[in-house]
């Protein structure tokens, strides 16, 4: 339940699972505050630093799943709330769709559902260019990472994707 004050009552969270329940694992976790001060967007990458522990998403990380939880976006910093800095990551399976709203992928890029031979995929920006560390954005965007984090299924609107787990490697698309 996203709880917040009032005047942000018109908030949504910025991903849901279309098909995640039994296709996406949510792993608890604990967030630990760096000595960065991006805002994380429930639908941002994260990286895994060891243990239960995840934080913001580097260059040079893996991204460990995407975020559940708000971390100062929108003014919500849903760890701190807890008291203890509990968090929440979805890790998606292969079959697993989540829609995401803006501002968890950057909306002013190009985002194309087709690709000549296969997936398009989705990647999480390091922090270094203009998008924040962890939000989503297409391949091939200048300062994104290495490593994709999801795959691109449909651009429903200019705020709004739906996204899918990655294919196991040497699998045809769509898990045949």
């Amino acid at each position: 339940m996203l709880r917040v004050r009032i005047d942000q009552a018109h908030l949504k969270r910025t991903i849901r699972p279309l098909y995640g329940w039994t296709q996406a694992t949510p792993k608890a976790g604990t967030w630990v505050r760096g000595d960065s001060d991006d805002d994380v967007y429930p639908g941002f990458a994260v990286a895994h630093l060891g243990g239960d522990d995840y934080g913001v998403f580097r260059a040079g990380a893996q991204p460990a799943g995407l975020s559940g939880l708000y971390v100062g976006g929108d003014d919500i910093d849903e760890p701190l709330d807890s008291g203890i800095d509990a968090f929440a990551v979805w890790v998606l399976g292969p079959d697993a769709e989540f829609e995401v709203l803006a501002p968890a992928f950057d909306p002013a890029l190009t985002w194309t559902e087709t690709a000549a031979g296969g997936d398009v995929f989705v990647h999480a920006a390091t922090g270094e260019g203009s998008q924040p560390a962890g939000q989503l954005v297409p391949a091939g965007t200048s300062n994104s990472s290495t490593d994709p984090v999801a795959r691109l299924i449909k651009v429903v609107s200019e705020t709004k994707l739906i996204i899918g787990g990655l294919t196991p490697r040497g699998a045809k698309a769509g898990g045949a």
